[in-house]
């Protein structure tokens, strides 16, 4: 009986060419760029089903939940989620990932992939993994190519060794880093060259002894998170100490431009990274005009433009604009010319310099047991909308300077407040007094929402002493 593939998602980055809707706290794989779910369960779907066995997922501890919840969201059962101490890069997380399988099987069929991709055929993806399959398990490492259909700058390029066939993986000459425009028009005009998708099929063993051959010193600080990774709450932590000792470096740079052992899958119906703002336009369904759009948006003599208005309650409107990019939020607004995509992550970088908060995190903060937004912060008071799951409770904690009111808009919060515990529902309102010792949960099936009202002589969210907490989150994590 044929061994299922396991896919392994890498869940990590910030995507900060997709600001302000993709920022280092929610990156864009969490986010449904194009279509309904997020790109995120879009890959997992895309990889489950006959022949696959469920998922590794490698992810960031901030992220961990959010990759259960999402997953749970798209009917997909996680296998391993493997969290990070630190981002190292794509080089360590895939060997910590074939680590952890080899443990179980040596030979286990391993398929690595983005979780921030959009494929629309995901049949006809599946079909090229299972062409491929042949040749990883002959002992290749076998990257899959895209047919290119623009001279692409933003993308790695693969060229081939030998004729492409579309039903086997090819001879898999070199790999071209980001080509200058020149370069890309020659390379797409030979025929020879295919983009550089960053997925990789190949079993456990395989590319294990490709990091023993080309980047040893990888090996005694992956193998020494993952031996002593531990358990908590169904995710596994990788040693941060051992973890610390491995360098940041890409996949592409630590084995595969120095492995010879390597084939490529060329794969023609349809693939992007979702890089910038342009591929999102790509991507998107457009009109006569060629405007594409998402949200409250208006346009009058508008053409070649992207709007999206990603805010509540925000109407974006777009007059006699061509080849514009616009995306609101409630906190920041980007208004660029279409060929300046690329430009964004200098944006971002300014707005860190200058220490603005919209450069790294969203109005909107996402925690184990749901999310609040601010929507008013003033002097000595702040207005929060919090959103708990069905289920989900807050930690123990108390508040040195500040107090809270709440007030339940939707479902019912069981309330603790020193030794008093109750239920406050619809229209109802509590005092939690500065000091005191509470927590609030949602004992119900319906999402709980409340109004909190904060007032006090500071209101960050490090003022929290944490005394208990279901998630098990330590002093100064968030929530």
């Amino acid at each position: 009986m044929t061994k299922a593939i396991t896919p392994v998602l890498l869940c990590g980055g910030s995507g900060t060419r997709l600001w302000p809707l993709s920022r280092k706290s929610y990156p864009k794989q969490f986010v449904p760029l194009v279509g309904d779910n997020t790109l995120f369960q879009q890959a997992a779907r895309r990889l489950s089903g006959k022949g696959f066995a469920a998922p590794v997922v490698i992810t960031a501890s901030d992220f961990r939940f959010i990759v259960t919840e999402q997953l749970a969201a798209a009917g997909v059962d996680p296998g391993a989620v493997l969290i990070e101490p630190q981002p190292r890069n794509t080089a360590p997380a895939i060997l910590a990932a074939a680590l952890h399988l080899a443990a179980h099987d040596d030979a286990a069929m391993m398929l690595v992939a983005p979780s921030d991709h959009v494929v629309p055929d995901a049949a006809a993806f599946r079909a090229a993994v299972l062409a491929a399959r042949p040749a990883a398990e002959a002992g290749q490492i076998v990257t899959f190519g895209i047919l290119p259909t623009r001279p692409e700058t933003g993308y790695g390029w693969l060229e081939l060794g030998g004729e492409p066939a579309a039903d086997r993986p090819a001879p898999l000459r070199r790999f071209v880093e980001k080509p200058d425009a020149p370069t890309a028009a020659r390379m797409l005009s030979s025929g020879n060259f295919l983009w550089n998708a960053g997925i990789f099929l190949m079993s456990a063993r395989t590319v294990i002894a490709a990091f023993e051959a080309h980047a040893p010193d990888l090996i005694d600080p992956v193998a020494g998170a993952v031996e002593k990774a531990r358990a908590d709450l169904g995710f596994l932590r990788l040693d941060p100490v051992a973890w610390s000792g491995a360098r940041d470096v890409s996949v592409d740079y630590a084995i595969m431009e120095k492995a010879a052992n390597l084939a490529v899958m060329p794969y023609a119906d349809g693939w992007s990274d979702l890089g910038d703002w342009d591929a999102v336009w790509r991507e998107t369904g457009q009109d006569d005009k060629g405007n594409a759009t998402h949200g409250a948006v208006t346009l009058i003599d508008c053409a070649g433009s992207l709007l999206r208005s990603e805010a509540e309650g925000v109407e974006l409107v777009g007059i006699g604009v061509e080849n514009l990019i616009a995306v609101a939020m409630p906190d920041a607004v980007l208004v660029a010319d279409r060929s300046r995509a690329q430009d964004v992550k200098q944006a971002v970088a300014a707005l860190k310099a200058r220490g603005a908060a919209q450069a790294e995190t969203l109005p909107r903060d996402h925690r184990p047991w749901g999310w609040f937004e601010t929507l008013v912060l003033g002097d000595r008071f702040q207005v929060k909308r919090i959103h708990v799951h069905p289920g989900g409770i807050l930690s123990l904690q108390s508040h040195v300077h500040r107090a809270e009111h709440w007030i339940v808009v939707a479902g019912t919060a069981k309330v603790t407040i020193g030794d008093e515990v109750r239920l406050v529902t619809e229209n109802q309102s509590v005092y939690i007094p500065l000091g005191a010792r509470h927590r609030m949960e949602n004992p119900g099936r319906v999402p709980m929402i409340l109004i909190e009202v904060q007032t006090g002589s500071y209101l960050g969210e490090d003022d929290i002493t944490r005394y208990e907490d279901a998630y098990s989150r330590g002093q100064g994590a968030k929530g």
